[in-house]
């Protein structure tokens, strides 16, 4: 919805703050999953399944950022480590349940809750009502543009 008053560009300038907010977030993030010896994608299943008795490849497609063509690599390197374990179902042999090792599970428990604590100072300068506001806001933000290009938005969040 487009008010013809305003110039065309008014939405840039906040472009270009949620890709810096996005930057700054991944420089401080990612600066602590690197000293798990995790990628950002690792964590993010770890994180995932953590606590769980395990998910299909779709429902841990749907709950993580990870796009279906990058999942099945990072889901091959963590198997690798042995993080996690792909498992047939019981009640059907072609589904697959994706779980933590033991290993895994004390990767999640070590790690999980530090990450966290990692990231609380930078939320802790924004008041409890400003980031309940800019949550909303930007799942709004997030809908808008979902919904202008339903068809290519493979990262789904619930």
């Amino acid at each position: 919805m487009e008010d013809d008053t305003m110039p065309r560009t008014t939405f840039l300038p906040v472009v270009r703050e949620l890709a810096r907010c996005y930057q700054a977030f991944e420089r401080l993030s990612g600066r602590h999953i690197r000293q798990l010896g995790l990628t950002a994608g690792q964590f993010d299943v770890i994180a995932t399944l953590g606590g769980t008795d395990g998910m299909s490849c779709r429902e841990l497609g749907d709950a993580t950022l990870i796009t279906k063509g990058t999942l099945t690599g990072v889901l091959d390197r963590l198997a690798e480590r042995g993080l996690i374990e792909r498992c047939a179902c019981s009640g059907d042999r072609r589904s697959i349940t994706v779980r933590l090792t033991p290993a895994g599970q004390a990767l999640f428990d070590n790690s999980f809750d530090a990450h966290l604590a990692h990231l609380k100072p930078a939320f802790d300068q924004l008041a409890p009502d400003e980031l309940a506001e800019t949550g909303a806001l930007l799942a709004r933000l997030r809908e808008a543009l979902e919904s202008e290009a339903p068809d290519c938005c493979e990262i789904q969040n619930n």
